[in-house]
């Protein structure tokens, strides 16, 4: 069933490709892929591929180092680590402009997928070997998938173009639509029609369906309450959809986050909607060499969520980069706000436990310690509880298939910052550095050692694991096969908690949170996990949802849809905190668009 609807989205993207525009020629429109000839386009079977391609933008939105950047940087969760190089959403600085790359390329997509959506309507009508059941449902995922592309759009930049109608060829003039009206005209009626139309289950898993156009438009309701151009009743749509998502269906938070993390488990009963990928290499393709599109030699591919949360492991004594740690790109690393929310947590919550990495186990005998005179002073002890003697000097400190690295993690450091340190076969990181000094021996001296260099900074910080990706078929291979979960229970427990707080359903809003907590409990600490109608503010939702949602492409949204992004930037990370404005609250508007649009196009505020 995966596979099926994988390999047909993959088919009708050639299709798409095929006698698609150049978008480095033309990004003056809708900024647009072109479709197929109409004459396929309007039979059963070209508007079933056409249907299938407009799926395929969402794994450009989703699971590369662009989106991780655009929804995880420049929040109160994440901060840089030491490689990358779009540290400017972190910063805030100069080097966010109108002329960053990615801006242009997720702006490109979202409107492709667009365009992709609005051509299968427009030609859809001209269908006539095809029942008009499977029509009308055929439309309903691509008025789901247009709202989706807009609603990120309007999320990430305001006002934005608003076209309901197909492009053909190039365009050299473009309007910029209040978000009201996107909101008014596009998104709500297109999921409404979406809900009405979508059944409540797919045959092929990865097509929308109705719980999930529900999700999305309690979303949308939920974000839109915020506005100055929301209405009364927003807030109460918002839960009354997400309630219909949680009670009306076969949904059920699985019992673990390690469960809902084993990649062997990701077809599951919490998950909404998923973005799809594919251990066959050749289904897990992307963009790499289809013209027609932006980047055409990049191989943009798969789902890259592994590379880019791990430490740099790969050098540290007894270790050597392998499939199973990772390819680790340092591009993201928790902010001392978020290692101190999950300190708070740890005594009685598990998510941590299941979602972070705690130890590395030795792959490398080439570069494994050895047992020096600091050692032995310090009571050091081997493998089998022995103290370490002057015979064991020079000798390896521990074997392949020991631990080698160690982090203890948030709030359990504390034991480990005199000189414990040197008393363990294994190297321990912690957020501090320990307080023991160098040697005063020479460094030429085989009994020299230094002062403690394995503490937290941009090389080496705590490792969230749940992306990682061991079927990847080699060590240096970026394409994963995970699954996005766009979607999914946890999320509209506290979404909804979210709308009742604002309609001030604050014992429902505890009730929600609850349920979420009560899954992330270690045994037997449910009851210290339960908080109540007292404890319900927008702030504590906030840390819910920091510590449920951990990386999940939701955070910068989150700060911009509840109005908290400057307060928390400047509150929690410091790299941004100083040059943060109001106006970040959205993205500039590409250059390009603006260069290429006849008459100009109007840039955001403070850009």
């Amino acid at each position: 069933m995966k596979m099926k609807i994988t390999k047909s989205i993959l088919m009708a993207l050639a299709l798409v490709a095929f006698s698609a525009q150049s978008c480095k020629d033309y990004l003056d429109e809708d900024l647009i892929a072109g479709v197929a000839a109409s004459s396929y386009y309007t039979t059963a079977a070209g508007l079933e591929d056409a249907v299938d391609a407009t799926y395929f933008f969402l794994r450009e939105i989703y699971s590369n180092e662009r989106a991780y950047t655009l929804s995880v940087f420049g929040t109160d969760t994440h901060t840089n680590g030491a490689d990358g190089g779009y540290k400017g959403f972190n910063f805030y600085d100069n080097t966010l402009n109108s002329g960053v790359d990615i801006l242009l390329q997720q702006w490109t997509f979202l409107y492709q997928g667009i365009n992709q959506a609005n051509a299968v309507i427009n030609r859809s009508t001209a269908v006539t070997d095809m029942s008009e059941a499977v029509k009308t449902q055929r439309l309903a995922e691509v008025r789901f998938l247009r709202a989706f592309y807009y609603f990120y759009l309007v999320q990430t930049w305001g006002d934005v173009h608003f076209s309901l109608e197909e492009t053909i060829g190039a365009e050299v003039t473009a309007n910029k639509t209040e978000q009201a009206t996107i909101y008014a005209e596009g998104i709500i009626p297109d999921l409404e029609f979406a809900i009405a139309n979508l059944p409540n289950t797919q045959a092929n898993y990865g097509r929308v369906t109705k719980p999930a156009a529900q999700f999305l438009l309690g979303k949308v309701y939920l974000t839109r309450g915020y506005q100055q151009f929301g209405q009364s009743g927003d807030f109460d749509q918002a839960e009354t959809l997400l309630t219909n998502v949680i009670a009306d269906y076969n949904f059920a938070l699985v019992p673990s986050h390690k469960d809902l993390w084993n990649q062997d488990k990701q077809v599951n009963s919490e998950v909404i909607w998923a973005v799809q990928y594919s251990t066959d290499l050749i289904l897990n393709g992307g963009t790499g060499n289809l013209p027609g599109y932006i980047n055409p030699t990049i191989p943009n591919a798969g789902n890259r969520g592994h590379l880019y949360f791990g430490m740099e492991y790969d050098i540290q004594p007894g270790m050597i980069r392998d499939i199973a740690n990772g390819r680790p790109f340092k591009r993201f690393r928790p902010t001392d706000h978020l290692i101190d929310l999950w300190a708070e947590a740890r005594p009685n919550d598990q998510r941590y436990e299941d979602t972070y990495k705690h130890v590395w186990i030795s792959n490398n005998p080439n570069n494994i310690p050895v047992w020096k005179q600091i050692h032995v002073d310090k009571g050091a002890r081997k493998a089998d509880g022995s103290l370490v003697t002057v015979a064991d000097k020079g000798k390896r400190r521990f074997a392949v298939g020991d631990t080698a690295l160690f982090i203890p993690g948030p709030g359990q450091d504390a034991k480990w910052l005199g000189d414990e340190k040197l008393k363990v076969r294994y190297t321990v990181i912690t957020r501090q550095k320990a307080s023991y000094p160098a040697s005063t021996l020479p460094t030429t001296d085989p009994d020299y050692y230094p002062a403690d260099a394995f503490f937290y900074n941009e090389r080496l910080f705590p490792t969230i694991a749940k992306f990682f990706d061991p079927k990847r078929p080699s060590i240096q291979y970026e394409q994963g096969s995970r699954d996005w979960f766009v979607m999914r229970l946890a999320d509209a427990y506290l979404l909804r908690a979210e709308a009742r707080f604002h309609g001030n359903n604050l014992s429902g809003a505890a009730d929600d949170i609850n349920v979420v907590r009560t899954r992330a409990a270690k045994p037997g600490k449910i009851a210290e996990m339960q908080i109540s109608a007292g404890d319900v503010t927008l702030d504590r939702i906030l840390v819910e949802r920091a510590l449920e949602l951990d990386a999940e492409q939701l955070r910068w949204f989150d700060l911009a849809r509840t109005g908290k992004l400057v307060e928390y930037v400047k509150a929690y990370n410091p790299l941004g905190a100083a040059n943060i404005k109001d106006h970040h609250i959205h993205r500039p508007i590409p250059q390009a668009q603006i260069d290429r649009t006849q008459g100009g196009y109007p840039q955001n505020s403070g850009y």
